[in-house]
């Protein structure tokens, strides 16, 4: 079996892979401080519960935008797995071409991404990663990664409001509001939050469609990309699964294996 982790800056999220079959994902909190034993004990428990036996785990293969989590989750896999886990960066994805300046630069999550989204589409594509930040990438209909944008996410672009603004009070964001036009300060805040991410979603997905002078398909992941989706116009689908996917296949046509891999410290960005 095949684990594939991704490592966020706000959460992890893993999968077992039985062949092409994930027999069960997690979404578990970063925990920067944490050790190769804790997060043994944490994994273990979720593997217990889905009855996944991790001596049945023979590779791993995880993308990082976190540095301090990799020697965590290096010692992790060598201690309790019993194998050299793969850490995804530029080098790993030899069949996507990287067009990008300095192509070490692109965040390992990205990469993965890109890939699972144009295995699945065979399009051109512009794909939201809806995390900690938000991240368009571009991908041409030939299936090279282009370059992309990075803004702030949407939680944190609300929590920035909520503190600096010391009258306004905290709210809930995982529903839009039925009007745009709020009559009380509640759903004022949320229609600014929601409608208005939505709009520069809109906005920033029109441009990279006239840079691209192509109508790609935008694909949406991360845990707030359904929210996107109802109150957006231009996302056409939502694949909540898309980083583990892409994890899958990258091991997959890579070859890799287990105690053979090298561990390489990856260039994790943002």
């Amino acid at each position: 079996m095949l684990l594939v982790i991704d490592i966020g800056n706000t959460n992890i999220v893993m999968g077992v892979y039985e062949g092409r079959v994930c027999r069960a994902d997690w979404r578990v909190r970063t925990e920067r401080n944490t050790t190769e034993d804790e997060f043994n004990v944490l994994a273990s428990q979720l593997f217990s519960e889905e009855g996944i036996d991790p001596a049945a785990i023979t590779h791993t293969i995880i993308s990082c935008v976190v540095p301090p989590m990799v020697p965590i989750l290096s010692a992790f896999c060598r201690k309790y797995l019993h194998h050299t886990p793969h850490w995804v960066d530029a080098r790993s994805t030899a069949q996507m071409s990287i067009l990008c300046d300095n192509p070490n630069e692109v965040g390992a999550d990205r990469i993965v991404n890109a890939v699972a989204a144009f295995e699945k589409y065979r399009r051109s594509l512009v794909v939201i990663d809806f995390g900690t930040a938000t991240t368009f990438d571009a991908i041409s209909e030939e299936g090279a990664y282009l370059g992309g944008a990075i803004c702030p996410g949407i939680a944190i672009s609300a929590e920035a409001l909520f503190q600096k603004a010391s009258k306004l009070p905290r709210v809930e964001i995982f529903t839009p509001p039925a009007k745009v036009v709020g009559k009380d300060t509640i759903t004022s805040i949320q229609s600014g939050i929601i409608y208005g991410y939505a709009s520069l979603v809109e906005g920033m997905v029109d441009r990279m469609k006239t840079e691209m002078k192509t109508d790609p398909a935008v694909i949406a992941t991360g845990g707030l990309a359904h929210l996107m989706r109802e109150a957006s116009r231009c996302i056409d689908a939502v694949e909540p699964n898309l980083t583990l996917e892409g994890l899958r296949i990258i091991h997959e046509r890579n070859g890799m294996g287990g105690e053979k891999a090298q561990c390489r410290g990856p260039e994790p960005r943002g």
